[in-house]
């Protein structure tokens, strides 16, 4: 078959002009004349010899198994099918190759449908096109930088061709070729560029059949598929012919004849040039061209005799080296640092990965230097290596280098997220192959994070051995710290392509999962918790990632934080009762529960009147349980009324009862989260505060009554009236301030921040906003109830005022004391007469008359006294109410200026002060500026 094909197909024959071109590759005339070329003794046809060398050689190449150097990639060789037919405007032929392709690829008929593809396209390529100079030197780089399924995603064309030095097959044809130039080159560069030469119109017998330059003609006419087949051995006849005749020289004989002409001068050769730009492009010295350590840059000998322009070409092309040891050496250094971690690693085999593609290159350009040593090419032919060409084909693979160099630089002390970001930089460029580059090596850097992020989010697990992932872990915190202090974000390691909520998200995500497992308890798989788990298995699917940050990479990380979160507040709501132990902090620790504080407060009221040293908590727990038995804090759980418990303040000298007393609520478990210590002490402080204020109310409430009980009883001694009307308007003056006091701290104060926080709570995602609404409401009340560090001038007028409610409390004591006494040796004295008068007796005698009229002179002379006393106690406390309010008008809190209002409606304290007389909005604006 094969000497069938052969003998058909007249290809081979040397004489033929355009092979490539004829329908089906047949050449329906013959070169000589109008009757058909046939392979016989006697045409002017070759000879045998030279017959069964073509034969040989058609086998050979038809016998190979070379392969294109292309990725085997279907949907690129049929992506390029369709441009093509678009290109040629048949669109309607486009859609239905899709169509047809789409058929093939789901029926699975054919196992190797790229080669099917690869075959077409091939065969719509027209070969009599012939290529210019600048689509071989691409071919060449193409050739070298092939793809493949690790290698950089960088798009070259197709190799059409790539000329090589094929010589003429006899004797006669490098004659023939000498004959049409004045050297072997002018045919060759003829055939190459100008196209096949016109046939000649007649030919006589005996004379040449080979047209100028035939062999490189014939290596352009089979094509780019086949001129990559040709061996790089030829026939020993074409050395010999090549070698013997004087019209085709060697690029290293023709170099030294042009230098002895020039003067006899040593000059070095640009082929000695090209060898050591080869060496230098791997980072070796070559002979004129070495690495100078100070100024750090190749330079070329100075002894060297070159032109300039050699000069400058050989240093530019130098810098490739340059760019090669600047890689290799960060490489070298990084490959065994261990503390370098994944990332680093990962970096550093994209590095290699692309140094590999670029020794492809240097490769194919050894190779071709030896082929042309090998078979003694010319300089200046269109295959030959020259500067001029290393400088165009190493164009793209320069540019690369320079940015890998650039990254290499812009990653110097760098690791993990920080280095992941340091390339993601990279990618904001406006050129399309760079960022190709960049982004490919970032997929290839971002994997071990995105393998960290997956095993974090999905099973809460963290191998960060080299501190490179943004979760940080300190494995010395407790248990009951783990959700506050375990586990933080590193800043400086959190890419640039995540953003800082996607980070914190992740954070939570991994921080649930242990705070389920760790504190909860709760051994539900992940599985369950997450619907569907995908993790990083590939560097393909992180740049698959990175095409869709915003949708595919958010959405995974949605999904995974709204299951968990949720089944997080599931848990911790119903298992252990998050909203109900809530509840009962604003009950007890709030005093939200009316009816249990006021009965607490009745039955601790004689325990609290004795000095604090004297109190037993064992004592005070039995009233607590008493009071919680009488009233509805009875039908609260068991589980919250287990955990209401009393407690004793540190003891200060003088202090009483009521200044120690504290109810406590104990949280521990998961509760303890939102619960905090710190959390606890500010319930403390606020309790506190509140029991002071309830404690206020409660004394002005037995003021009243025993306003109202002894008023009728005191009748009797009308000079007391005007001590009764003193203490009755002090009195009301005050229950005005501690009501208004305390219908802000319940309604403005307490209502309405918890009216907040459970309206947060019910809404929150996941526990941190629970936690973050929770502590909102606590400093909200710190702040309004005056117990932060801005109020506390205010908070200590306040208890100046509390301090006069006392006051006023035992001074009336003490008055009423006096009264009564009095009172009731007046009764003695009239019970006295009385009972006389009944036994005929005088009723008094003059002494005893005489001894009662100096009593009560002397009690009517204390009344002044007391009157001043209630004066003095009046003063006082409008002076530091007065002071209150002028503090309360210069408060940045708008409901404490408005309080100020309220406590003084009647104006009664503005005609006193002349600081108060400023209108509110004034006050609000003049706050605003202090």
């Amino acid at each position: 078959m094969s000497l069938r094909l052969v003998c058909d197909w007249t290809p081979f024959c040397p004489l033929s002009q355009d092979l490539g071109g004829l329908e089906g590759g047949r050449v329906p005339r013959s070169c000589c004349g109008e009757t058909p070329c046939l392979l016989t003794p006697g045409t002017l046809c070759p000879s045998a010899a030279d017959v069964a060398q073509q034969f040989q050689y058609a086998v050979r190449v038809i016998g190979s198994n070379f392969a294109p150097t292309v990725e085997r990639d279907e949907f690129l060789v049929a992506e390029k099918i369709k441009k093509e037919l678009i290109r040629q405007r048949r669109e309607a032929d486009a859609a239905l190759f899709s169509e047809l392709h789409r058929k093939l690829h789901s029926q699975g008929v054919l196992k190797n449908k790229w080669s099917i593809l690869y075959l077409l396209l091939s065969l719509s390529e027209d070969p009599r096109k012939q290529p210019s100079k600048v689509s071989s030197y691409a071919a060449l780089f193409a050739q070298a930088l092939q793809r493949d399924a690790h290698s950089t995603p960088y798009y070259y064309a197709r190799p059409q061709t790539l000329p090589l030095s094929y010589q003429d097959r006899g004797a006669q044809s490098a004659q023939s070729s000498g004959s049409v130039g004045s050297s072997g080159v002018s045919s060759i560069s003829l055939c190459a560029l100008s196209g096949p030469a016109p046939a000649p119109q007649s030919l006589l017998p005996g004379q040449s059949h080979q047209a100028p330059g035939v062999g490189d003609c014939l290596r352009q006419q089979l094509g780019s598929r086949l001129a990559w087949t040709l061996t790089a051995n030829p026939p020993s006849s074409q050395a010999t012919t090549s070698k013997g005749v004087p019209g085709v020289v060697s690029r290293n004989m023709a170099r030294t004849r042009r230098d002895g002409e020039a003067g006899g001068t040593t000059e070095v050769t640009e082929a000695a040039l090209v060898r050591d730009i080869l060496y230098v492009f791997q980072g070796i010295d070559g002979k004129n061209i070495k690495m100078n350590n100070t100024e750090n840059c190749y330079k070329v000998e100075e002894k060297a005799n070159l032109s300039k322009s050699l000069r400058d070409t050989a240093v530019r092309l130098a810098e490739l080296g340059w760019l090669h040891n600047k890689i290799r050496k960060y490489t070298d250094q990084r490959s065994v640092d261990r503390s370098f971690g994944l990332v680093g690693q990962s970096f550093c085999a994209a590095l290699h990965q692309e140094l590999q593609e670029y020794y492809r290159l240097l490769s194919v350009l050894h190779s071709q230097l030896q082929l042309e040593d090998d078979q003694g090419v010319n300089v200046g032919l269109e295959s030959s290596l020259t500067l001029r060409r290393l400088l165009v084909w190493t164009y793209d693979p320069r540019m690369r280098l320079k940015t890998l160099a650039a990254l290499v630089d812009h990653c110097q002390g760098r690791k993990g997220g920080e280095l992941a970001s340091a390339v993601h930089a990279y990618t904001k460029t406006g050129d399309p192959c760079m960022r190709s580059l960049v982004q490919h090596i970032l997929s290839l850097v971002s994997h071990p994070v995105l393998s960290f992020l997956y095993r974090w989010i999905y099973d809460g697990e963290l191998e960060d051995t080299y501190h490179e992932f943004f979760v940080a872990s300190d494995p010395t915190v407790k248990t009951d710290r783990l959700w506050h202090d375990k586990y933080t974000l590193r800043k400086s390691m959190i890419p640039s392509f995540i953003t800082m909520d996607q980070s914190r998200k992740v954070l939570l995500i991994g921080k649930s999962i242990n705070f389920l497992h760790q504190v909860c308890h709760d051994q539900t798989p992940t599985t369950k918790m997450i619907g569907v788990t995908k993790s990083a298995e590939s560097p393909q699917d992180a740049a698959d990632l990175f095409t869709d940050l915003e949708n595919a990479f958010q959405g995974k990380i949605d999904a995974a934080y709204f299951e968990t979160s949720k089944y997080l507040l599931d848990v911790l709501n119903k298992k252990y009762s998050l909203l109900d132990h809530m509840q009962a902090m604003r009950r007890y620790l709030l005093l939200g529960q009316g009816d249990f504080i006021r009965h607490l407060m009745d039955l601790l009221k004689p325990e609290l009147v004795r000095p604090a040293t004297t109190l037993y908590q064992h004592n005070l727990t039995g009233i607590l349980e008493t009071a919680v038995r009488a009233t509805n804090a009875q039908f609260d759980s068991p589980e919250i009324l287990r955990r209401l418990d009393v407690r004793l303040l540190e003891v200060s000298p003088g202090d009483t009862g009521w200044d120690v007393f504290s109810l406590d609520y104990h949280v521990d478990g998961p509760i303890a989260t939102v619960f905090t210590r710190e959390c606890m002490g500010h319930y403390l402080r606020v309790f506190n505060f509140l029991w002071r204020a309830k404690r206020m109310e409660y004394i002005l409430t037995d003021i009243r009554k025993g306003h109202m009980c002894n008023a009728k009883l005191l009748r009797a001694m009308p000079e007391f009236a005007g001590v009764l009307h003193q203490c009755h308007v002090l009195a009301s003056e005050m229950v005005h301030f501690v009501h208004q006091m305390q219908y802000y701290i319940t309604f403005e104060v307490l209502e309405c921040s918890w009216d907040e926080l459970w309206s947060k709570v019910r809404q929150a995602r996941d526990l941190d906003h629970i936690i973050a609404a929770h502590e909102v409401f606590l400093d909200t009340i710190i702040s309004r109830c005056l117990l932060g560090g801005d109020s506390r001038a205010l908070l200590n007028q306040l208890r100046a005022v509390f301090d006069q409610i006392i006051e006023l409390q035992n001074t009336q004591d003490t008055i009423y004391r006096a009264a009564l006494e009095e009172l009731q040796r007046r009764l003695q004295f009239e019970e006295k007469k009385k009972q006389h008068e009944v036994e005929g007796q005088w009723g008094v005698t003059a002494a005893e008359e005489e001894e009662e009229e100096k009593r009560i002179r002397e009690f009517r002379e204390s009344i002044p006294k007391m009157c001043s006393q209630l004066r003095i106690l009046t003063h006082f406390y409008q002076g530091i109410v007065q002071q209150f309010l002028v503090l309360l008008t210069t408060s940045s809190d708008e409901s404490l200026r408005f309080l100020s209002f309220r406590l003084d409606f009647n104006e009664h304290y503005k005609a006193r002060e002349p600081r108060l007389r400023v209108s509110l909005g004034t006050r609000g604006r003049r706050s605003s500026h202090t």
